[in-house]
């Protein structure tokens, strides 16, 4: 076959097709490459508008921020709705409904900003009615670009009348609710004072907006409608008498501070309870930081030798100590390089009633040694003594006590020093000492004897308040209370005169007085507690000693206040009040 004649064979049988093939791949490979590069160039342009579109959302919120940097905050660029300034507070009541906080209608002062012409003639106009007028800041307020500025908060009705003389245009007035107290600082520190906006910051006042009234307005559901007054358990007559001695003993004392409150032994209801310094709610700012300071629950104090009451109470409850014992007290107590002995030693042995008598630390030292570390430290926990004061009342400090409990802080403890309380959580332990030994934690609210009885504790046996009533009534007939003693009503009590402490150590010039007593001792109703702070001895004024500075104190209140609180007297055939047996 020729050549000729085998190419054909050859592309008869399709072995030269090859060439036609390459070309179609070849366009089918262009084809696809084409594709692929628009889809590459149309993702690369979606990412590029997230990218831009990020970059603008970034931009918008850094332009909003810096606008709000430099803008007038939101509360005053608008008006503040009349429904939260006219929402009221209750009324806050004595156990017998005297009015003690009540909300009383008032205006304040606002301006427009945006329609001042000339801010410095508006100042110059409401500097004629309002002489304390802020100049400076006013000023500054008025030339904002703001819709809305407080120029005086709660004017008189003279003040708005006026200022509505001038005639000045972009200004006017707002209602508002103002609290009124009506004794003034008569129950300061009990019933506390509210902010420019009604907003409870001290005392009862803040108990009541922690009890949701404060959150109820935070979310705009309080309203002008009355609300049920607050009953509270002081006697408004009991508390004025309990702030005027109180009020007396700093001005006659000359002492930096001074309290004194009246319990019910069986409710824990406070009847009248007064701290000096105070404040008036009305002004609360005109007597500074040292009025505000409620010394009654917010200070603690080293309470001297009215702690040997706990401690005989102590060791009569662990069976270590009985009322017809005696005690050694013819030597100091030595240890650990500190020697323990008496102001006023007898220098022999004495009787259970003589020690508290004659507040023996050498006495009540021992007492604290036989009981023991432990049992010292939880006795004391279980009057509540070593923890803090659980009540309505905000302002309560922390007691102190040492770290590690040694024998020499027991011994110590024992007449008063090393362990500092509030007066008042002194006065409820107190309570338990002359009510049958059970603790009720103390209430400024109403409560009856059933509603006590559920949070009362038993914290010692009733034959130990027994015996404790006997020894109140025999230092209050026999011993340092005897300047408490009012005739008619059988006083018994405790005095406490210590060293303060002064920069870590005890200073002999400056005393903490105190008298913790209980009335009548014949069946105890009310315990009395008071204390001056610092009392100057350089007048002559018998103020070296509790028993001549804290015990009259006690004594004037019982005298005014027992008529009301409706204790009945009652006398002997000589005319003197009876001795209570036991």
């Amino acid at each position: 076959m020729s050549f000729l004649s085998r190419i054909m064979v050859l592309k008869s049988r399709g072995h030269f097709s090859t060439g036609a093939r390459g070309v179609s791949s070849r366009k089918a490979g262009a084809n696809f490459e084409g594709i692929r590069k628009r889809k590459a160039q149309q993702a690369r342009n979606r990412v590029g508008l997230v990218i831009f579109g990020f970059a603008a959302l970034y931009c918008v919120i850094g332009a909003r921020m810096v606008f709000y940097a430099m803008s007038e905050p939101q509360t005053t660029s608008s008006i503040p709705p009349a429904d939260r300034l006219m929402a009221s507070r209750p009324d806050i009541v004595d156990r017998n409904g005297a009015l003690l906080a009540t909300d009383i209608r008032t205006v304040s002062l606002f301006a427009e900003p945006h329609k001042i012409v000339d801010a410095d003639e508006v100042i110059e106009k409401l500097s004629t009615v309002l002489h304390d007028l802020d100049v400076k800041g006013t000023y500054t307020k008025l030339s904002s670009k703001s819709r809305f500025q407080w120029l005086k908060r709660q004017l008189t009705p003279k003040q708005q009348s006026q200022i509505l003389a001038l005639g000045i245009p972009g200004i006017g007035f707002r209602p508002e609710k103002r609290r009124f107290y009506p004794g003034g600082p008569t129950a300061a520190h009990i019933v506390g004072y509210v902010n420019i906006d009604n907003r409870g910051v001290s005392g009862m006042e803040r108990y009541i907006d922690s009890q949701g009234l404060a959150d109820l307005a935070a979310v705009g559901m309080t309203s002008s409608q009355p609300l049920e007054p607050v009953k509270l358990s002081i006697d408004v007559r009991v508390q004025s008498i309990v702030r005027d001695v109180v009020a007396s003993s700093i001005d006659k004392y000359k002492s930096i501070g001074g309290g004194a409150v009246v319990i019910d032994v069986h409710t824990g209801e406070i009847l009248g309870m007064a701290s000096a310094p105070d404040f008036d709610p009305n002004d609360p700012n005109a007597n500074g930081p040292e009025g505000w300071m409620n010394r009654m629950t917010n200070s603690t104090f080293e309470m001297g030798s009215t702690f040997k009451s706990f401690t005989l109470a102590m060791g009569l409850d662990y069976s270590k100590i009985s009322l017809n014992d005696t005690i050694d007290a013819r030597f100091p107590i030595r240890i650990g390089g500190f020697t323990i002995k008496d102001f006023h030693g007898k220098g022999r042995v004495l009787s259970i009633p003589e020690v508290f008598q004659y507040s023996s630390n050498i006495g009540t030292g021992k007492v604290a040694d036989a009981v023991g570390i432990t049992e010292h430290k939880a006795f004391l926990t279980r009057l509540g003594l070593l923890s803090r004061m659980h009540t309505e009342l905000p302002e309560v400090a922390n007691p102190s006590q040492p770290r590690e409990w040694k024998k020499i802080n027991s011994i110590t403890i024992s007449f008063g020093h090393g362990v500092s309380t509030t007066p008042l959580q002194t006065a409820v332990a107190g309570a338990a000492l002359v009510n049958g030994g059970v603790l009720y934690p103390p209430t400024f609210l109403p409560r009856t004897q059933e509603q006590a009885a559920e949070v009362a504790s038993q914290v010692m046996k009733p034959t130990t308040s027994r015996d404790m009533r006997y020894l109140f009534e025999w230092n209050g007939s026999k011993g340092s209370g005897r300047n408490a003693r009012v005739d008619g009503f059988d006083v018994g009590g405790k005095t406490g005169t210590a060293d303060k402490v002064v920069n870590g150590r005890y200073a002999h010039d400056k005393n903490f007085n105190a008298f913790l007593a209980a009335f009548p001792m014949s069946n105890p109703r009310y315990v009395v507690l008071s204390f001056s702070d610092e009392p100057k001895t350089d007048k002559g004024n018998g103020a070296a000693l509790a028993a001549t500075s804290a015990a009259p104190m006690v004594k004037e209140i019982i005298a005014r206040s027992a008529p009301i609180l409706g204790v009945q007297p009652s006398f002997g055939e000589n005319g003197s009040a009876l001795l209570v047996s036991y």
